[in-house]
């Protein structure tokens, strides 16, 4: 392994050891309030690690996390929590996803977490679409400090 892959590797690691550890600090230093949700640690992966991915450009961040949350809480509105609810919310968010062209496969989770946890549409406000847009800026800055394509 060469010395720039290292280098690399151990920055992107670094981002995300400060994203995930700033949004864990929000979350222990305000109580009761949800901000690190398990699809950003995915999320940030693609932001560090394969930041020119397509699958990592902002608008795919913001509008996938946003999107599927936002599936999740229709299809618990519709239908409750029945066990095929957790397939149709991942099943509309994927359809929605492609149809508007911001695939972004860590948001596929956001509609399980909904159903799981019995959460509502002020979720898909906070902490989704606040997280992902402190992610996309955070990675826009982290990136551009480093002098790599983002996005």
């Amino acid at each position: 392994m060469n010395n720039n892959k290292i280098i690399n590797a151990l920055l992107s690691a670094l981002g995300a050891l400060i994203f995930i550890s700033f949004l864990a600090f929000l979350e222990n230093s305000f109580e009761g309030t949800i901000w690190l949700i398990p699809p950003f640690g995915a999320s940030v992966v693609l932001v560090m690690a394969v930041h020119e991915s397509p699958l990592a450009k902002p608008t795919n961040i913001l509008l996938g996390h946003v999107l599927s949350a936002l599936s999740g809480v229709i299809v618990l509105y519709l239908i409750g929590d029945h066990f095929i609810a957790l397939g149709l919310a991942v099943g509309l968010a994927i359809f929605v996803m492609i149809v508007t062209n911001t695939i972004h496969p860590p948001a596929g989770a956001n509609p399980i977490i909904v159903i799981l946890t019995g959460q509502g549409i002020s979720f898909v406000l906070f902490p989704v679409a606040v997280g992902a847009l402190m992610l996309v800026l955070f990675a826009y800055l982290y990136n551009k400090l480093l002098k790599r394509n983002y996005p």
